[in-house]
């Protein structure tokens, strides 16, 4: 029901609000390296949490003697988690075990090194992780596996091919974004990393990533395109319960059971309730930015298979736009979501809701120029909608 057109996505048939657009696997996709650090356990290939949703609860509550109800709702299975037999990273199944090692683990495995902080690739991930701390964007692993799936593959063409259709940006663009990304002191840190990078994964047929342009390229492409991915299996087990059919007294201690849950994880561990990572989606990273979307992303199945929902009835012909900004960023005044929106993705929004407010004064509220000074890293990400 789409079709590509450039830079943007059109319904080629009548879309229902609520409908699924498309569900999408992304073509590489890795686990923030803070976010692994501080035992958010997801599988290594596709992001599924591996905690069952009762010690989700009790580790972001700090509490280990939590105890959930209906723990037959939870979907985490167990018996299913396998490790790789040489570096023991851990997967949610055989499948993803399989799917890792045939398309980049091979090069990857750390085998006995992964404690090694002397190891290439040890000495890459550390040095990501002194540049870019929480709330974290990006990762360099996202650009290892890009690499080390093409030294993997049979047909290396295919793959140079897939990851060139994400858009590319001119010199003075990619700057901007991995500036963002860095900070100030971008240049030498961005040159570190391209050493480290080049030590760890170097390879004669993809020479040009390894240039200080083409590395640049390589990084704004992953600074512009990653979107993020969360999971939880505590938010699953959520979903699960509040799908039960609960006599009226249950249903309410249950509700209030879950709001007073979510309260004192949020005084516990503040905002970060995911297994967080970020991922190359060529359908996905097609759909341009409205402030007023007909369509957005989640990921309910507790991995990273991305689903694009319609948020209105979409008619055959009209473009498919999601919102980069979160619901809050959306509701600012034009002049701050141009700001935002120029500052990460490097253009100026003229969706309809920006057009009928161009007349308005290019000044922010009082209130939001008190806030103007937290434009964050979070703000790169693209809106990571509740899982």
């Amino acid at each position: 029901s789409l079709s590509s057109r450039g830079k943007g996505l059109f319904a080629t048939k009548n879309i229902r609000k609520g409908e699924t657009v498309f569900v999408e696997r992304p073509v590489v996709s890795s686990q923030f390296l803070w976010n692994a650090l501080y035992n958010y356990r997801a599988c290594d290939h596709c992001l599924r949490a591996l905690e069952t949703a009762e010690e989700n609860a009790q580790r972001l509550l700090g509490k280990s003697s939590l105890v959930l109800p209906h723990p037959e709702q939870c979907s985490i299975r167990k018996d299913l988690h396998q490790q790789c037999p040489r570096c023991q990273v851990t997967y949610c199944s055989a499948e993803c075990r399989q799917a890792a090692l045939e398309q980049y683990h091979q090069v990857l495995c750390l085998g006995p090194s992964r404690d090694d902080p002397a190891h290439p690739l040890n000495k890459l991930q550390e040095a990501w992780r002194n540049m870019h701390y929480p709330p974290e964007t990006s990762s360099i692993m996202l650009m290892a596996r890009m690499v080390a799936t093409i030294k993997q593959a049979k047909d290396k063409e295919w793959w140079v091919k897939a990851f060139s259709q994400f858009c590319s940006k001119t010199a003075n663009e990619e700057e901007e974004i991995v500036h963002k990304l860095l900070g100030d002191k971008f240049k030498g840190q961005l040159e570190l990393l391209r050493l480290l990078f080049t030590e760890a994964l170097y390879d004669e047929y993809l020479s040009r990533w390894f240039t200080p342009e083409g590395f640049r390229s390589l990084f704004a492409l992953v600074g512009t395109n990653g979107q993020g991915i969360g999971t939880s299996s505590l938010s699953q087990w959520v979903h699960a319960c509040d799908a039960l059919d609960l006599p009226m007294l249950q249903r309410e201690e249950l509700d209030a059971f879950i709001d007073q849950l979510y309260k004192d994880i949020e005084k516990e561990s503040g905002e970060f309730l995911n297994c967080e990572g970020s991922g190359l989606y060529v359908l996905q990273s097609c759909c341009n930015h409205s402030c007023i979307p007909n369509a957005e992303t989640s990921f309910p199945e507790n991995n990273f298979l991305l689903h694009l929902t319609a948020l209105e009835d979409i008619e055959a012909g009209e473009e498919i736009c999601i919102s980069y900004l979160d619901c809050c960023q959306r509701e600012r005044s034009r002049h701050s979501r141009n700001k935002i929106l120029r500052e990460n993705y490097l253009f100026t929004c003229s969706c309809p809701k920006c057009l009928a407010q161009a007349d308005d004064a290019d000044v922010t509220s009082d209130e939001e120029e008190e806030g103007e000074g937290e434009t964050d890293d979070a703000e790169l990400e693209d809106e990571m909608t509740d899982v």
